[in-house]
C-alpha cells in the first residue's frame, strides 16, 4: 500500500509542486503557500488561540491551510517554538503556550488535511528561509540568531543545517556569558538570553524608569510597558539611561556573537527578531566588542539584519517541507 509520503516524493518530479509553511507563534499564527522558487502564492495570519489549548490552535492551523492551499500543494512544514519528537510528530513542550505537553500535532493535522506534515524548530526554519532567499542566500556558513522574547538560532555549516543529537543543536540563547549574573527563564544564571534578549532589554528599561520616574524614558513610555522600540527616541533626546542600556546591549550581543564565531566560524551572523530593529544603532559597538574578543586567526564575521522579517518562519518551513519530501523522509504525522 502506498503511503502519503511515498506518493508525495514521486509527485515532486513536477516543477509546479507547492508547499505550505506554518509559523506557530505564541501571539500569532502565520501560513503561506510557496512555489519551488520561494514565491509566496498566498498567505494568512491570525492571533494565536491561547484560550482553548492545543485543539484550538489545531483548528486554527487547519483553517489557515484551507485558505492558502492549492491543488498543487504537496505537504506542510511547521516551525515549533519548543521541543518535539521527530519520531512521531508529538510536540513535547511549548513554554509560551499553556497545555502543550506531549501533544501529537503532526498526527492530528495529517488526519485532517491528508497531506504529510513535518515539524522543525522555529529558529531553524527561519534560518532556512534566510539561507534560501534572505540575508544569507549567498552564504554557506552562517548563524541565524533571533533576538526577541528569548534568543534562538539556526546554524549552517558548509551549506548544511546543523541539527545534532535529537535535532537540538542551535540553543544559542543558553550559552554562558561570563559577565552575566541575571537569572534566565530556564532557571540558570549567566545565559546569553538573560542579558541580551528583548525581555532582558525591557527589564532593564523598567528598572531605569522605576529609579527615575521623571526622566525622558519614563515620559516616552507613559503607562505602557517599555520595549526596545523606545530607545532610539530616548537616545536622540539625550537620555542617559537609554544610552547606557543600549551600550550594555551592544556589549552582550557582541560577546555572544564572539562565542558563535568561536563555535561555528561563520562568515556571517544574521540577526533577526524584534531587537534587530536596533542594529543600526548597535552595529559599530557590537563589532568593536567582537574585534576585541576574537581569537587570532578568525576573520571577523559580518553582522547583518535579517531581510525576510516576519515571513522568515513560513518561508523556511515551506522550504523545509519541500526538502524533507524530496529526500523521501517519512511524514512526522505518520
Amino acid at each position: 500500500m502506498m503511503t502519503i509520503s511515498s506518493a508525495i516524493s514521486k509527485s515532486l518530479l513536477a516543477d509546479h509542486s507547492q508547499f505550505i509553511g506554518i509559523d506557530l507563534g505564541g501571539t500569532q499564527l502565520r501560513a503561506a503557500c510557496l512555489d519551488k522558487d520561494g514565491t509566496i502564492l498566498g498567505q494568512k495570519r491570525l492571533p494565536t488561540d491561547t484560550e482553548n489549548g492545543p485543539d484550538g490552535v489545531l483548528a486554527q492551523i487547519s483553517a489557515l491551510i484551507a485558505e492558502v492551499r492549492t491543488n498543487d500543494c504537496r505537504g506542510i512544514g511547521i516551525g515549533i517554538p519548543g521541543t518535539f519528537s521527530a519520531l512521531n510528530g508529538t510536540v513535547l513542550n511549548i513554554p509560551a503556550l499553556d497545555g502543550w505537553k506531549n501533544y501529537p500535532l503532526a498526527q492530528h493535522l495529517q488526519k485532517e488535511i491528508v497531506l504529510p506534515v513535518w515539524l522543525e524548530n522555529d529558529a531553524k526554519v527561519a534560518a532556512i528561509g534566510e539561507g534560501k532567499i534572505g540575508a544569507a542566500r549567498d552564504c554557506r556558513n552562517f548563524v541565524y540568531a533571533t533576538i526577541s522574547t528569548g534568543i534562538g538560532g539556526g546554524v549552517f555549516v558548509d551549506g548544511n543545517l546543523l541539527r545534532g543529537a535529537q535535532g537540538l543543536a542551535g540553543e544559542i540563547g543558553h550559552t554562558r556569558i561570563a559577565d552575566a549574573s541575571a537569572v534566565c527563564s530556564c532557571g540558570k544564571t549567566g545565559c546569553w538570553e538573560s542579558v541580551a534578549s528583548g525581555t532582558a532589554l525591557a527589564k532593564k528599561m523598567t528598572a531605569a524608569i522605576a529609579a527615575n520616574p521623571n526622566g525622558i524614558l519614563a515620559s516616552l513610555v507613559s503607562d505602557r510597558p517599555p520595549s526596545g522600540r523606545d530607545l532610539p527616541a530616548a537616545i536622540a533626546m539625550g537620555d542617559e539611561d537609554a544610552i547606557r542600556i543600549l551600550a550594555e546591549e551592544a556589549f552582550f550581543l557582541g560577546a555572544g556573537f564572539v562565542n558563535l564565531q568561536h563555535f561555528y566560524a561563520p562568515e556571517r551572523i544574521v540577526m533577526g527578531g524584534g531587537v534587530s530593529a536596533l542594529l543600526p544603532l548597535l552595529h559599530d559597538d557590537i563589532k568593536a566588542v567582537m574585534k576585541d574578543r576574537l581569537l587570532p586567526g578568525f576573520n571577523l564575521a559580518e553582522v547583518v539584519r535579517a531581510t525576510l522579517e516576519d515571513a522568515a518562519g513560513v518561508v523556511g518551513a515551506a522550504f523545509f517541507a519541500r526538502a524533507m519530501a524530496e529526500a523521501g523522509q517519512l511524514s512526522h504525522g505518520r
